[in-house]
């Protein structure tokens, strides 16, 4: 079959076509392989540069590559961590070392402190050795404390205790490369603190935390001190409004369990002096001045009954308000504190006050009374006498019989009658002697009852100087 010359040209045309797009594609693939081999001529340049320069020859831990997980590195799932190091050993020796935060408060009426503390503990556990090629230890949070072993610390006589836990649990674990460990956390415990109140408020306490492995005795775990007395370490700015802290120290001995058996414990003692400006400010000054102002009533007229009867209720009702409140803020202990010798006594002062005031109403009462019978009562003794005769017998009288004798004249009498009327004088001025006597020993009897102004006047002495002397005795005791 011919082609005519119009089909020639078609085909003519489409097979350049063809061989155009050909060479093309030809042409583009070779500029792909020349691109790749400048970009790795490049690439492999740069390199060179980078390990010819001092700044590029840091060699990269493989401990702080993204690529290594704990667990594989610390090879947690490789080992059993239920049991300690050395299981079957010989003891662990555990370091623990403290610094104290803050001391937050101390209460009498439950006899307990409460203290701020990082307690942190160093021991080896080759279990967690890794490699690493520059020496440097690897820091976890409190995650990593379920999946490996630690001490089983716990606070001896503590009532309440917590980790704190804001924004995370406060816990570090912090792993070198020869499995040496350290182990810290923040913690906040209350724990008992055995007070003597004696003394009080004069007192200086003594309080003790006591820190103790639960399961392992002396055989499995050594608990000590890491540096001595250096391990404790406080903040400066410890302070407390009540206490003046002196001074802190560890010390450490076994404990023994009979179930059990030995154990190692760790103490951290603190000694607390007790301010006493307060205790002078709301307590022993009231109570002084309540005493002081009980003496007032002895510069009162002893006739005053409701000034004097008032004032000594009132002191007598304060200072007892004062006891009571002393006592609201402090244990129920079985022993006298110092307070209370102060309190008490001062009680006694006040009382007595208002019982001398008593004392000298009743006699001033029965004085009364018994002048009253005494310029009321006569004496029996009629003698013919006269009158001016009988007030010159030592203040006595003796009332004449002049009733007796009016209308009478009078007359001469015989020597008989004259005998009996002298015989009956003698016995007259015997009676009026004998009254005399009797009201001369009343009157001395009864002097400091007729001027009981006296009992006050004593009272104003001998009080102060009593209280004066009960001071100086209870400041030179207690201070």
């Amino acid at each position: 079959m011919l082609l005519s010359v119009g089909d020639c040209l078609i085909l003519t045309f489409t097979m350049s076509h063809f061989i155009q797009v050909g060479f093309l594609l030809l042409y583009m693939s070779i500029c792909g392989q020349c691109g790749k081999m400048k970009h790795g001529i490049r690439r492999t340049s740069v390199q060179h540069h980078k390990l010819g320069n001092p700044l590029f020859k840091k060699v990269l831990d493989e401990t702080k590559t993204h690529q290594v997980k704990t667990d594989h590195l610390l090879r947690v799932d490789d080992h059993d961590f239920t049991m300690r190091p050395a299981f079957a050993g010989p003891a662990v020796p555990v370091g623990v070392d403290v610094q104290v935060e803050s001391l937050d408060s101390i209460s009498e009426v439950d006899m307990d402190f409460t203290m701020t503390l990082y307690l942190r503990h160093y021991w080896k556990d080759e279990r967690l050795s890794f490699p690493s090629k520059t020496n440097k230890s690897m820091t976890f949070d409190g995650r990593l404390v379920k999946k490996i072993w630690v001490p089983d610390v716990f606070f001896v006589h503590s009532k309440r205790s917590f980790i704190h836990d804001t924004t995370t649990e406060n816990i570090m674990i912090r792993v070198y490369p020869d499995g040496h460990v350290l182990y810290s956390l923040r913690v906040t415990v209350t724990s008992a603190c055995n007070m003597d109140f004696s003394r009080f408020p004069l007192d200086t306490q003594t309080c003790t935390l006591e820190l103790e492995s639960y399961a392992y005795t002396d055989e499995d775990l050594m608990l000590y001190w890491k540096s001595g007395d250096e391990s404790l370490s406080t903040d400066d700015k410890i302070s407390l409004s009540q206490f003046l802290i002196q001074k802190f120290h560890t010390t450490s001995r076994l404990a023994f369990y009979s179930s059990t058996g030995w154990y190692n414990r760790l103490y951290i003692n603190f000694t607390l002096r007790r301010h006493i400006f307060f205790f002078l400010l709301q307590t022993y000054f009231p109570a002084t001045l309540m005493v002081m102002l009980s003496w007032v009533s002895f510069w009162i007229d002893r006739r005053a009954v409701p000034a004097r009867v008032s004032l000594g209720i009132t002191t007598v009702l304060t200072t007892s308000t004062i006891i009571t409140g002393v006592n609201a803020s402090m244990p129920r202990v079985s022993y006298i504190k110092a307070v209370d010798i102060y309190l008490w006594v001062s009680f006694v002062f006040v009382f007595l006050s208002v019982l001398e005031y008593a004392a000298v109403n009743y006699l001033t009462t029965v004085h009364d009374g018994t002048d009253r019978k005494l310029r009321e009562k006569p004496l029996p003794c009629t003698c013919d006498i006269s009158h001016t005769r009988t007030m010159m017998l030592d203040d006595a009288y003796c009332k004449p019989d002049v009733n007796g004798l009016t209308g009478y004249t009078q007359a001469p009498v015989s020597s008989e009658e004259t005998a009996d009327k002298q015989e009956h004088m003698v016995v007259c001025l015997s009676l009026a002697n004998e009254a005399t006597t009797a009201k001369k020993k009343t009157v001395r009897s009864f002097r400091i009852i007729q001027n009981t102004h006296v009992i006050d006047a004593y009272s104003r002495m001998i009080f102060p100087g009593a209280f004066i002397f009960f001071n100086l005795i209870y400041w030179s005791v207690y201070c």
